[in-house]
C-alpha cells in the first residue's frame, strides 16, 4: 500500500495515509469531527481537554493499522489486502455519526439512540454524501461500511474485522486512552509491547498470554495495567462530577429544544461550539432554555445537593436505574418537577443524574488465551489485582441530584427533601 501524506499528531507522531484514506478525511463528514470534542464538556474541569473526533479519528486508523501489522508480524496470520484496508477505513470513521456531546444525550439521559446503534444516523452519515460515494467506489470501502453498519452481521470467521476497530481492546480504546491522558494532563501510559499479544482465535481477535505453553506473568501484568488507565481516566475525569453537572446543563437544554419540536437531524450537522448559538436563534422563544445555555457559557455551572452510592445496595441500584435512568414512565421528569417545586425552583433548574447500574469494565472480557489450549476471558483469570479493579470500577456508580446556582443557598434544603423521596441517606458532606 503507497502513503502519499504524512500527518503530525501530538500523541503517536507521525500517520501516514494512502490516497483511499487521504480522500475520507477530506470529506465534509469527516471534516465536521474536527467541531466535536472528544471529552464533550470535561474541558470545564481539564483545561487542555479541547481535543476533537477528528484527531481521535486519526489515532484509532493507526491504532488499527498496528493491531493488524501485530497479527501479521507476531501472531503468523495473512489478513487478505481488501480486508486490511477495510479495517483501516473504518477506524478512521468509525466515530462520524457522533453528534455534539453525544454520550451525554444518548448514554447519559438517554435522549437518543446511541451514535453506533442509529440505523438513520449511519444511513445520512457514513452511506449516503460525499462519504458514502467514495466508500461505494471500492470492495474495501464496502466492507467498511459493512463492518460500522448497526446489525449488520459479519461473515463467520471474521468477527476480527469488526472488534478490532470497536471491541473490547481495540484501536478505538488505545488510542483514546493514551490521547485523553495526554490532553487532560495526566501521566498514566501502556506499553507498546502490548501489541505482540494480539491473536485471532477462531474467527475473533484476542490476547496470547503465554509463550510455548508458559503463562507470561509480564502479559498479565501489561494487560491489568491497561485496565488501571482505563479506570483512572473513569475515576479523574469521565464521572468528574463538574463534567457531568455541565452534561446535564446541555441535556436539559435539548430536552427543551425537542419539547418545542425539534427533531434529532437538527444535530447531523452541528459541532460543540455552534449547538449553543443554534439553540438560541431556533428555540429561543422559550426562557428557560435561554437561561441554561447562559449558564453553561458563563461555567455557572449546576452544584451537587444530593448524592447517593452503590453502598444502597446492588437491588436498590437496579430500580434507580430502571426509574431514572432509563426514566420508565418519565418517573426522572416528573421527580425533578416534584422537587423543584418545593424549593420554588422551575423544573429545568433541578436535574437527576443516573448512570447505567452495570458499569461494566467492558475490556475485562477481552479473550485470552491462557495456554495452547486454553482460552478464557481475561477476568475469569486467578488474579485479585482484575477483581479488585472490575469492583473499583462499579463502585465509580453514583446517583446525584444537581440545582441550578441560583439556588445554590439551598443545597442543604434539597438534600433533606431528596432524602424524603428517595429514601436514602445524603451521602455528600456538608460544612
Amino acid at each position: 500500500m503507497k502513503y502519499i501524506k504524512k500527518i503530525r499528531d501530538p500523541v503517536h507522531k507521525d500517520i501516514y495515509l494512502s490516497k483511499d484514506e487521504l480522500q475520507i478525511l477530506d470529506t465534509p463528514e469527516m471534516q465536521r469531527l474536527r467541531g466535536i470534542r472528544q471529552l464533550g464538556a470535561a474541558f470545564y474541569v481539564y483545561p487542555g481537554a479541547h481535543h476533537s473526533r477528528f484527531e481521535h479519528a486519526l489515532g484509532a486508523y493507526w491504532m488499527a493499522r498496528k493491531i493488524i501489522d501485530a497479527l501479521e508480524t507476531y501472531g503468523g496470520h495473512c489478513i487478505p489486502e481488501e480486508e486490511k484496508k477495510a479495517v483501516h477505513m473504518a477506524a478512521l470513521i468509525h466515530d462520524v455519526t457522533h453528534i455534539p456531546y453525544g454520550h451525554t444525550f444518548e448514554d447519559e439521559r438517554k435522549l437518543m439512540p446511541r451514535h453506533d446503534e442509529d440505523q438513520q444516523r449511519y444511513q445520512q452519515m457514513i452511506a449516503s454524501g460525499s462519504l458514502g460515494r467514495i466508500l461505494r467506489k471500492s470492495d474495501a470501502g464496502r466492507l467498511a461500511m459493512k463492518i460500522l453498519k448497526p446489525s449488520a452481521k459479519i461473515e463467520t470467521g471474521k468477527h476480527y474485522l469488526r472488534e478490532i476497530v470497536d471491541g473490547m481492546i481495540c484501536a478505538d480504546l488505545l488510542d483514546y486512552l493514551k490521547r485523553d491522558n495526554y490532553f487532560c494532563g495526566l501521566s498514566q501510559l501502556y506499553d507498546e509491547r502490548l501489541f505482540h499479544y494480539f491473536n485471532i482465535d477462531k474467527g475473533h481477535l484476542s490476547l496470547t498470554l503465554h509463550h510455548n505453553g508458559i503463562f507470561r506473568r509480564d502479559a498479565l501484568s501489561e494487560i491489568t495495567h491497561l485496565l488501571r488507565i482505563r479506570y483512572v481516566l473513569s475515576e479523574r475525569v469521565y464521572y468528574h462530577h463538574a463534567k457531568i453537572a455541565a452534561g446535564v446543563m446541555m441535556s436539559k437544554a435539548i430536552e427543551r429544544a425537542l419539547q418545542g419540536g425539534m427533531q434529532q437531524e437538527e444535530l447531523y450537522n452541528l459541532q460543540d461550539d455552534s449547538l449553543p448559538l443554534y439553540l438560541e436563534q431556533s428555540y429561543g422563544k422559550d426562557k428557560h432554555l435561554l437561561d441554561l445555555i447562559g449558564l453553561f457559557r458563563a461555567r455557572r455551572l449546576f452544584k451537587r445537593c444530593y448524592m447517593i452510592s452503590r453502598e444502597i445496595g446492588d437491588e436498590n441500584v437496579e430500580e434507580l436505574e430502571t426509574a431514572y435512568h432509563h426514566n420508565k414512565d418519565r418517573i426522572r421528569d416528573d421527580m425533578e418537577k416534584q422537587v423543584a417545586g418545593r424549593i420554588g425552583a422551575g423544573d429545568h433548574e433541578v436535574a437527576i443524574y443516573c448512570p447505567s447500574g452495570k458499569m461494566a469494565l467492558k475490556e475485562a472480557q477481552m479473550p485470552v488465551m491462557a495456554g495452547p489450549h486454553n482460552v478464557t476471558r481475561f477476568c475469569d483469570l486467578n488474579s485479585a489485582e482484575i477483581q479488585v479493579l472490575q469492583q473499583q470500577h462499579r463502585s465509580l456508580w453514583k446517583f446525584f441530584v444537581f440545582v441550578s446556582p441560583v439556588y445554590s443557598q439551598k443545597r442543604e434544603r434539597v438534600a433533606k427533601i431528596c432524602e424524603e423521596v428517595f429514601g436514602f441517606e445524603n451521602e455528600l458532606p456538608y460544612a
